[in-house]
């Protein structure tokens, strides 16, 4: 999923920290209005159900497991991936508005919690929940779980669910921007450094592939803002279906080479169990610490709201181009496993969340 798209599709009120009533976001990240908070949670599952591009990866992951690309069309199917990568990348460098950071870095205390929270506790967990699960799970996917806790947050869903519960708007784009940006680098570092797997052996080569498929396209983007970004403002539909068929097409190919790894023969129904029990863990730390840091900072309310989407979700739209630019497919489809499960376990989780929120649930001094 592309940066920030839907959230500049409307005027945003002065006040970032305005009700949503006094604005209407357009779409969320599922392409689904929201309109103001009124009769929410009536619709909250239809929301989380309606979420097309869940449903895309779950069609994704089935359809590579039914049918997986094998010898030499793997290898077809992998350029094509990583071209799509590249466009991915291309258009979030033409999406992000270059002032917008530079007024969001001025909040550098919220800012700052949530780069923490995300490279530093999460990272932490996923590392602890990798050495934990090391002899129950296969080795790859307790590489997985570290790899889960490494990746930077979600933009758009970050930002919709931030909406939603009347926080802070303005603060969560910026902040999922800047960790995502940072992340393209730092997340493949933090890898290398944490990792305790052999697979996980960074090279020179997948450092220069990194930087020739991620972050050449975001430059790009960013010195072709003048030419491109009012096609893609004029566009957005097109555009963020460009983004999810690209990310869909990564993991196609990651998943593929798992399957015709064995994933399925090897992975047993047990170790899917403790793997989801792992998970969950991940997302009481990402969820509950977050909240429970914005209360011990003292942020405002709308802050530890922004903090808590922020910093909670993971983002798959940098976590398959990530596995596929450093693994080969085989073991990327089983480490990124993990964070597929993550991905459509912290929406679920965040539309409630949010409507409570709404609500006025979970007030300041909790």
């Amino acid at each position: 999923m592309g940066l920030l798209e839907g959230l500049h599709s409307g005027h945003m009120p002065p006040d970032s920290r305005a009700p949503l009533t006094q604005y209407t976001l357009r779409r969320n990240i599922a392409g689904v209005a929201i309109g103001d908070c009124n009769g929410q949670s009536a619709k909250m599952f239809a929301r989380i159900f309606a979420d097309r591009f869940v449903m895309l990866l779950l069609a994704t992951i089935l359809l590579a497991s039914v049918l997986p690309v094998r010898g030499a069309a793997a290898e077809v199917a992998s350029l094509i991936s990583l071209a799509a990568i590249f466009l991915l990348f291309f258009l979030n460098g033409v999406r992000l508005p270059r002032h917008e950071v530079v007024n969001g870095v001025r909040n550098w205390r919220l800012q700052g919690a949530i780069f923490l929270f995300v490279f530093g506790v999460m990272s932490s967990t996923g590392l602890a929940l990798s050495y934990v699960f090391d002899n129950i799970l296969p080795p790859t996917l307790a590489l997985g779980l570290l790899f889960t806790g490494i990746l930077p947050s979600t933009v758009q869903s970050a930002a919709a669910y931030c909406a939603l519960a009347k926080g802070n708007v303005a603060a969560s784009v910026v902040a999922a921007a800047l960790v995502n940006l940072i992340g393209v680098v730092l997340s493949p570092l933090l890898l290398a450094v944490l990792a305790h797997v052999g697979e996980a052996n960074i090279s020179g080569e997948a450092i220069g592939r990194i930087a020739l498929i991620l972050l050449l396209p975001f430059a790009l983007g960013q010195i072709s803002q003048r030419w491109c970004k009012p096609w893609v403002d004029q566009n957005k539909d097109v555009a963020t279906w460009m983004d999810r068929i690209s990310i869909a097409i990564a993991v196609y190919v990651a998943f593929s080479g798992a399957v015709v790894a064995g994933i399925w023969s090897i992975v047993r129904g047990d170790e899917l169990a403790w793997l989801a029990l792992a998970l969950s863990v991940m997302l009481l730390v990402g969820f509950g610490g977050a909240w429970a840091l914005g209360a011990g900072m003292k942020l405002t309310r709308g802050d530890r709201i922004a903090m808590l989407f922020s910093g909670a979700q993971k983002s798959i739209a940098i976590g398959a181009p990530l596995a596929a630019t450093i693994f080969p497919p085989a073991i990327a489809g089983m480490v990124l496993l993990p964070t597929l499960i993550y991905h459509m376990a912290q929406l679920i989780l965040s539309a409630p969340l949010a409507t409570h929120f709404a609500k006025g649930g979970l007030r300041q001094d909790l």
